[in-house]
């Protein structure tokens, strides 16, 4: 088989030649909306974690449990979620994204069912697990139906709004998880989950294609190319920055600038907002200029914030402190973009399943690493010492381990990858 019998590759090949010039083609109605679908399901396993996080505490009151048990609620979806990860994409693969979608939607919908009924923690903890499965599947499906209607020079663009999405999801998920908690009770939480599983999938079925690309004849080589382990290692590091800075803002904003949840949750929105803005900017920087150029700017940027917040004497709550709150948020709505196009582009059409995996499965890591790290930081208490020290490391992790894995990534910026158009000739 080569390229050229496909008529869908051969379109993109000769977009792929003319990406630089001004008459390109356009994107077809069919490929915004099957990635407007995608998103819609990114968003939702996003919005799953804000809103059930905030309804917690009312959780352990009507169970009549600690309020430390209902961390179990949260490591019962997040585990099998990044267990699954690897066969969903494998899946993916094999079956098309739409399939597996619609299967993890399915397998999300009814845990979250489940979860809005029972009278146990234990029993809750079990739906989580249900939750997390679906969204394992979920996860690799949604990632690589996205991009799978746009030409590698092109994947920028959808990527970026992919990104804002997340960000959206951060803002909208703790107000409706708040409102829902507080008017219905936390099964309310739990309940809004389902309609928006189902609309998702409905969505979906309608506008994303049976398979994505043509079954392979033979083996597709391997995932974990040069580009793809510096990708997942950028995604890894950009996670671990942002969650482990936002866990200390949280702690520190309440423990000792004594801001109430709310206050400090609302700097974190201002941060939160300043990510999703960033990430479509950063699509059509990616288009245009490339990877690299791209994901080194957002380093530089989320860098250079937290330097300026390690400077002992430099205030750590107050307006003047979301000056370098600024640069540190675009910087890490710089680094989404580049990460998932240089590596869905590093690698066959056949093989994004896998790769949006690994991406996923490094980003859940790197969380996790960030949140353990700032957690031990502040074993002797949030002080301004213990946030100024830890600002300094995360500056020198973007310094010396994420520019040095962002010169993995191409200088090219709308240049197709060669020799990836057909997955039988790229094995």
């Amino acid at each position: 088989m080569s390229s050229t019998t496909n008529p869908r590759r051969g379109r993109r090949g000769r977009r792929s030649r003319g990406g630089n010039e001004e008459g390109r083609e356009p994107i077809p109605r069919a490929a915004w909306l099957g990635l407007i679908a995608c998103t819609a399901a990114a968003a939702l396993l996003q919005l799953d974690g804000t809103v059930i996080t905030v309804a917690l505490p009312v959780v352990a009151r009507d169970l009549k449990v600690a309020n430390s048990s209902t961390s179990l609620v949260l490591s019962a979806y997040f585990v099998p979620y990044a267990l699954l990860l690897f066969p969903g994409g494998k899946l993916v693969d094999r079956l098309g994204a739409r399939r597996v979608a619609l299967l993890g939607l399915g397998i999300f919908a009814l845990g979250a069912a489940l979860g809005a009924v029972v009278s146990d923690l234990t029993l809750l903890c079990v739906t989580r697990v249900v939750q997390g499965i679906g969204a394992g599947l979920v996860s690799p499906a949604a990632l690589a139906g996205a991009v799978s209607g746009f030409p590698p020079e092109r994947r920028g663009t959808a990527l970026g709004i992919w990104g804002a999405s997340a960000g959206l999801s951060n803002l909208v998920g703790p107000l409706l998880g708040g409102v829902l908690t507080v008017a219905f009770g936390w099964r309310a939480a739990w309940w809004a989950l389902v309609p928006l599983a189902f609309f998702t999938a409905m969505a979906i079925v309608r506008n994303l294609p049976a398979m994505v690309h043509e079954p392979p004849e033979h083996g597709t080589g391997r995932i974990l190319n040069a580009t793809v382990v510096a990708a997942a290692g950028v995604a890894a590091l950009t996670f671990a920055v942002m969650i482990g800075t936002f866990y200390l803002a949280e702690q520190y904003l309440q423990k000792a600038a004594g801001y109430s949840a709310l206050g400090a949750s609302a700097v974190l929105v201002v941060v939160a907002l300043l990510v999703g803005m960033a990430a479509p900017v950063a699509g059509r920087l990616v288009d245009s200029r490339g990877e690299r150029p791209t994901t080194m700017l957002g380093f530089v940027g989320t860098g250079v914030g937290l330097a300026v917040l390690a400077i002992p004497g430099v205030p750590l709550h107050g307006l003047i402190t979301l000056i370098p709150l600024v640069p540190v948020g675009l910087g890490l709505g710089m680094l989404f973009v580049p990460v998932s196009r240089a590596a869905l582009n590093a690698v066959p059409e056949v093989m994004h399943g896998r790769t949006s995996a690994v991406l996923s499965a490094a980003r859940l890591v790197g969380a996790g690493v960030g949140a353990g790290l700032s957690g031990i930081a502040l074993t002797s208490g949030a002080t301004d010492s213990a946030l100024h020290t830890t600002m300094l490391v995360g500056a020198l992790a973007c310094a010396l381990i994420g520019i040095p894995l962002t010169m993995q990534f191409g200088k090219g910026g709308a240049r197709a990858p060669q020799g990836l158009a057909n997955p039988v000739e790229a094995a």
